[in-house]
Order: C-alpha cells, then structure tokens, then sequence
C-alpha cells in the first residue's frame, strides 16, 4: 500500500502544490538545487544577451570608437589618440528646436568634401552666414578678432600661412585644426557640406602618449 491510499479521496493530481515522496531518504533536494541553477544561468544568459544588444546599439547608432590618426588637431589630440564620437547630438538638438545645432569650437568628425570615403577631425570655426578672415594667425569673424583659449601660443605667434577669407554658405561650416601650421582644412579645401558632419568629439579613452593623463572629456 503505498502512502497515496492513507488519503481516500485525495490525489496529488487535485493540487498542483502537492508532491508525493515515496522514499524519505532519497535526496530529492538535489533535483531542485539543479533546477535553480539552471535557472540562473539561463537569468544570466538572458541579461548578457540583452546587455550585448544595447552595446551594440550604443555604439552604431549613438556613439562611434574613432583614432586620430595625423597631428592637426595638436596639441588637444594627438595622433592615434582613441576617442569617442557623439553621433546623436546634432540631430538630437535639432530635433528638441535649436536652430544652430554645430557650434563654434566643436571639435567634429566629418568627411572629407573631396573624398567621403575618407573621414578627418577638425574644429569648427566658420558658422553658416558668417565672413571668416584670417591675417597673422588671428580670427577674425565678421571683422571681429576671436579669442581662441584652446590654441597654443606657436599657433599665432609662429604662423606663416597666407591670409584667408571666405564667406560661409547657408548649411555650410568653415572648420580648421588647431596645429594651423600643419593642418589641411577649410582653407585648403574650403567649406564643409553640413551634412557631412557626422559627429562630435566628446571623450578621449586612450592616448599612447600618456594614458592616464589624457583620459577625459574634449569639450
């Protein structure tokens, strides 16, 4: 007779909280500690999955790994300096109402105009509307001489370019590097499309010239 017939009328079917244990000593533990850890690993894989599909949205859609590759950008960047790119942030402005989502001194990552295949990172200094003119090493916008805090003092001081003036279409952006000497920009290829900007500069995660000291933000 097993345990079962004790109870007439009562069967483990009725309730599904039920569990008949026909032997006592049997490690029937064992079956639910198994059960539990399959559990939370599926729990496990379930989440790294989900974090694999966030990471990979952040990083095509939102936020691009870029190197720095030249030194025209000196000495903010410096060449093979790794730094991240916001891609969201001009549309993202534009779209909650700003009618000059690019800013001047945005450090931006844009195509080439005379090759798209090919991707450069320079500084925006030209708006769209605005006369630039460059005489000596200063900027003058609008006929208005510009302070520019980022640039060294070799930048204005040492340099040995022929003046510049270009007046900058609507849509458009006059951008140069910092290392002016040494940069081919806007005043080489003149202006940039604004639909080939593609991004801002936001933070640096590694240089090889001094790691640590060089992690951080661009603004």
């Amino acid at each position: 007779m097993t345990n079962e017939s004790q109870f007439v009328g009562i069967r483990a079917e009725d309730d599904q909280d039920i569990r008949v244990v026909h032997d006592l000593l049997a490690p029937h533990g064992q079956a639910e500690e198994s059960k539990s850890l399959w559990a939370e690993a599926r729990s496990l894989m379930r989440d790294v999955f989900i974090a694999i599909l966030i990471a990979t949205f952040i990083v095509f859609f939102l936020v691009r790994p870029v190197r720095v590759e030249g030194e025209s950008m000196k000495p903010k960047l410096q060449d093979r300096d790794r730094i991240f790119v916001n891609q969201i942030i001009y549309p993202l402005r534009e779209w909650i109402g700003d009618k000059q989502p690019i800013k001047r001194g945005d450090i931006v990552v844009l195509y080439y105009p005379r090759d798209p295949s090919k991707s450069y990172i320079k500084r925006v200094i030209g708006l769209p509307g605005e006369d630039v003119n460059i005489e000596g090493g200063k900027l003058y916008i609008n006929g208005v001489l510009q302070s520019e805090p980022y640039l060294p003092p070799e930048a204005i001081n040492e340099y040995h370019r022929p003046p510049t003036s270009e007046h900058v279409d609507e849509h458009h952006y006059f951008v140069m590097g910092d290392n002016r000497n040494y940069s081919s920009d806007s005043r080489d290829w003149k202006l940039v499309p604004e639909k080939y900007i593609y991004g801002k500069a936001m933070f640096r995660y590694y240089s090889p010239a001094n790691w640590m000291a060089s992690i951080g933000g661009l603004e």
